[in-house]
């Protein structure tokens, strides 16, 4: 299975009249994120940037001046996202088959709230100190983070160190060989004399075909 995580930047607080002025994903394969991004800065051909939002994510119209605009990189970015599930936090889209809004997700788990990002790595003991304003590809790899222990698979974004994780990106926890050996000294039994005695009585009235009774003679034959 596989998801993008993805969070935008926009010049205003109104989805109906603003423009996208930067791009972050973040891919994941069947719940592990792969290494691979996608993220761009926008220039939004003039549309002014309001104050609100600049404080919020701190670019300003000078930082998009050279970069490419959206009609530029949507091919790029449609085939970043092609047949992938799309993940984001407060998402409004009409198709929940295609798109997984991790708020409302956070809402029916904790109903309580607070359900920010913020708030939500804090809940989760995920370090987002670096998100001093909001970006989109870090907002992007801190929900990933967030997303997955929404839906409990922590154990599947499991991230390797630098030695063992592949030059290519992480390794999927699938492909690890994980051997693991006999004690040298077996650990003493924590059983009593009572409670192996009780145990034998207890075995004693359940006839000749009981299951401990053939399981005991098998122990015995292989030692």
């Amino acid at each position: 299975m596989r998801e993008i995580i993805f969070d935008t930047e926009t010049t205003g607080l109104d989805f109906r009249d603003d423009r996208v002025i930067e791009l972050g994903c973040i891919e994941l394969v069947n719940r592990f994120p792969t290494g691979r991004t996608f993220h761009h800065y926008i220039n939004p051909q003039g549309r002014p940037i309001h104050a609100e939002a600049q404080a919020v994510h701190g670019i300003s119209a000078a930082d998009l001046m050279g970069k490419p605009t959206f009609s530029d990189i949507a091919e790029e970015f449609l085939a970043f996202i092609d047949g992938a599930k799309l993940v984001a936090h407060n998402a409004t889209f009409d198709d929940p088959g295609l798109v997984v809004d991790t708020l409302a997700l956070a809402r029916r788990k904790h109903p309580m709230g607070p359900n920010s990002l913020d708030a939500l790595c804090r809940r989760y003991g995920i370090d987002n100190a670096r998100r001093t304003k909001h970006g989109a590809l870090l907002d992007s790899e801190l929900l990933a983070e967030v997303y997955i222990e929404l839906i409990g698979g922590k154990q599947a974004a499991l991230i390797l160190d630098s030695a063992t994780a592949p030059a290519g990106g992480r390794r999927n926890v699938d492909d690890i060989d994980i051997s693991i050996g006999a004690r040298p000294i077996a650990l003493p039994s924590r059983l009593t004399a009572a409670e192996r005695s009780a145990h034998a009585s207890m075995v004693g009235t359940l006839g000749e075909n009981a299951l401990w009774l053939r399981v005991a003679a098998e122990a015995s034959s292989a030692a």
